[in-house]
């Protein structure tokens, strides 16, 4: 669980072998029901563009940063509070198709084998980003003491005795998979289907029991008794800085001592989404973007997104502070920070709100606004709501960024969801 150390490079090592060895990690964080689109779009593209006030956080960033415009979800359109759940899989979410698998749970395939968990879930209030095969969505945690206790808090009764809980663990779930083969040839084939989707549930604890044994003898990181002290307070979100800094502050111990290298953070429910108390904003998210232009509430949305983008960049701050071999985990780190609605007051999903960050040494580059909006018979910004209701421009799809990330983290994948393309514009 050590940090990649130049130690740890084979002397005269290629730059391809050099390449191989480096970890790719990403960071998917979700912000609920879109933001005040009046203060948070730009009217300028390219390197020059005039920062919004709700990105000004990120100035220090800006060469680490790249703001993207204009991108949508084609399945998304209509679907009201079911944004989050097709951010990161592009799936019809709140239909009759079953949802697929989100990217990172794709970019989990190929990074896993390498890390004690294949991916962390973290949330605010209870949702999920992580899709597995099947359609299912994963189980997040919400408690950053609980997290850390998971990753680094060594078993109570030792060894032996965990491992004996996941071998009784792993009899019970062969037990139940024993079961449920019998039951299956006496089923319909739409009770075939529910009882599949129940398995997969099962199938997939079983892999994480499998997956926790052969990690046992491992030794778990030590962490500086001030470190630990600091992220098992029992902080929720009523101090939601604190909280969000402790969610990233996890994030960035997992990935320095590479107990997993994806994460996903969802900072609030769609339907709910937290008030920001330590500002004066008393008044949840989704209250908030149903604003009916209200300018008071139209403020006080604009105050709520500025406050949650400072707490990422904070989460920048620390990735370009620490350091591996390779230099600051900045640099082997890719984020991506958005949400799946734009204009919440009419669950509008057309240029959602999208950052991409860092990954500069797996083939990314930033510095500029990449704008989608300004396509040919488009005529600015400031034309009325309307504009986040239908995507200006049809081809860019925020899928073609995710299939961009994957690819980046090493996915051999050449289409994710509904994908027409990359985002050729931010790679190096």
């Amino acid at each position: 669980a050590l940090p990649l150390l130049d130690c740890m490079i084979p002397s005269g090592a290629s730059a391809a072998e050099k390449s191989a060895l480096t970890p790719r990690r990403s960071i998917f964080i979700y912000l609920p029901n879109g933001v005040n689109t009046h203060a948070y779009e730009m009217t300028t593209a390219g390197k020059d563009y005039k920062a919004s006030r709700v990105l000004e956080p990120l100035a220090k960033h800006r060469r680490h940063i790249t703001p993207i415009s204009g991108m949508h979800h084609p399945n998304g359109l209509g679907v009201n509070h079911s944004a989050a759940g097709m951010w990161l899989t592009s799936g019809k979410v709140g239909q009759a198709d079953r949802n697929t698998i989100s990217v990172d749970q794709l970019i989990a395939r190929t990074s896993g084998q390498h890390t004690r968990y294949s991916s962390l879930e973290l949330t605010c209030e209870g949702h999920s980003l992580a899709v597995n095969g099947d359609g299912i969505s994963l189980p997040a945690s919400a408690r950053p003491a609980i997290v850390f206790r998971r990753l680094f808090e060594k078993p109570k009764g030792g060894l032996a005795a965990q491992r004996r809980t996941l071998h009784r663990r792993g009899s019970i779930l062969d037990a139940v998979l024993d079961d449920a083969a019998a039951l299956e040839k006496r089923l319909g084939t739409e009770d075939r289907g529910r009882l599949d989707q129940f398995l997969t549930s099962v199938r997939e604890v079983e892999v994480r029991t499998e997956r926790a044994d052969a990690w046992l003898d491992t030794p778990l990181p030590d962490i500086k008794p001030d470190v630990a002290s600091r992220l098992t307070q029992d902080v929720g979100k009523d101090r939601l800085g604190q909280y969000l800094r402790m969610m990233y502050e996890l994030t960035v111990l997992a990935f320095q001592t590479d107990m997993t290298r994806v994460v996903t953070f969802s900072t609030g429910n769609e339907g709910v989404g937290p008030a920001v108390p330590e500002i004066g904003v008393k008044q949840d998210r989704h209250s908030l973007s149903h604003h009916n232009g209200n300018p008071a509430l139209l403020e006080d949305l604009a105050r709520s997104d500025v406050f949650n983008v400072q707490q990422f960049a904070w989460l920048l701050d620390r990735l370009a502070e620490v350091k591996d071999a390779r230099g600051p985990l900045l640099d082997t780190t890719i984020a991506v920070y958005g949400s799946g609605m734009a204009y919440g007051h009419g669950h509008g999903m057309a240029s959602v709100p999208t950052i991409l960050a860092g990954g500069s040494q797996l083939g990314l580059k930033h510095g500029a606004h990449v704008d989608f909006n300004l396509v040919k018979d488009f005529e600015g910004y400031g034309k009325g709501n309307g504009m986040y209701f239908g995507p200006v421009n049809p081809k860019a799809r925020l899928s073609n960024l995710l299939l961009t990330v994957a690819q980046k983290m090493g996915v051999e994948a050449e289409a994710f969801g509904d994908s027409n393309g990359i985002v050729s514009e931010v790679l190096a």
